[in-house]
């Protein structure tokens, strides 16, 4: 059988495209014309040799095949971005201190920090997992160089809106919750002061639905621990979700709709180093490549 190197151009174009939603945005942020997209996407199918799109109402969706070569084709893209990275800052040096909050050292730590320390081997990176407010502190006083943090608010003006996440109720994987008259509920919390607890206790003021502490603790995991034995029902993101819990649909348990969270990335310095940088890079395309499974989910 003859073999096939697929072109790397076309991939990032086909990943491009999925992840905006439109070709005609993807030629736009590519600097190509639509006509040279839908070439280089008619030329991947006859590489692929199956059908990667269908039709779906007036857009497209992918058929099983296309599948499968998108997430063949991240992972080749990745690969390739690492490599170019790696040659490029073989020599990339100094320090690097980075601030993450519970949830996201499971989903990104061993990725985006991997990546890194392969392709700059010679940058020393110290990480710092710790709340919203101790991060907050930590790089508005220089002791940190980035923070990837909650926030409710408007971001500073060394900070960027990374995205709006959706808070959910979760409980047990196997338990239904059901709000009861006359019975408080059970919640599961981080001690406070927690951004996300103040949002779950005014919601539920805010229905006049009663509720009590069941749990409270300074750990995500514990939070996730106790959730799971049926203390109760705790607030977070869909990022880091256990197996052993689950996402409650709010209307059908009686509880009142959460609104959305931001995510904002600190920075200590406005112009950071190259290595701070690159880190920062590969931190948001990890963030969105998250973001993108949750919603596919």
């Amino acid at each position: 059988m003859r073999q096939i190197s697929f072109d790397l151009d076309v991939l990032r174009t086909f990943t491009t495209g999925i992840d905006l939603g439109s070709y005609a945005k993807a030629a736009d942020r590519l600097g190509r014309s639509t006509s040279a997209v839908s070439a280089q996407l008619k030329k991947l199918e006859e590489q692929a040799g199956a059908p990667i799109f269908r039709k779906a109402g007036r857009g497209l969706a992918l058929t099983a095949a296309g599948e499968i070569l998108l997430g063949y084709a991240r992972r080749l893209l990745d690969l390739n971005d690492e490599t170019a990275s790696a040659v490029r800052g073989v020599e990339l040096e100094g320090e690097v201190r980075l601030g993450l909050q519970e949830d996201f050292g499971e989903a990104l730590l061993a990725d985006v920090l991997g990546r890194f320390m392969r392709a700059h081997p010679k940058v020393r990176v110290e990480v710092c997992v710790a709340r919203s407010t101790d991060l907050r502190e930590r790089v508005t006083l220089g002791r940190i160089d980035l923070a990837l943090l909650w926030e409710s608010g408007t971001p500073a003006l060394n900070a960027q809106r990374v995205a709006d996440l959706p808070l959910c109720w979760i409980g047990p994987a196997q338990d239904v919750a059901q709000v009861q008259a006359g019975v408080p509920l059970p919640l599961v919390l981080l001690d406070a002061p927690c951004m996300l607890r103040d949002i779950a206790s005014n919601a539920l003021d805010g229905a006049g639905i009663a509720w009590r502490h069941a749990f409270t603790s300074a750990s995500l995991a514990a939070l996730w621990a106790a959730s799971a034995a049926g203390l109760g029902l705790t607030v977070r993101t869909p990022i880091g979700l256990p197996a052993s819990l689950r996402i409650i649909e709010p209307q059908a348990a009686g509880l009142p709709a959460l609104p959305p969270i931001g995510l904002s990335l600190y920075r200590a310095h406005t112009m950071p180093g190259p290595a701070v940088n690159r880190l920062e890079e590969l931190l948001l395309q990890a963030v969105h490549e998250t973001i993108r499974r949750i919603a596919a989910a």
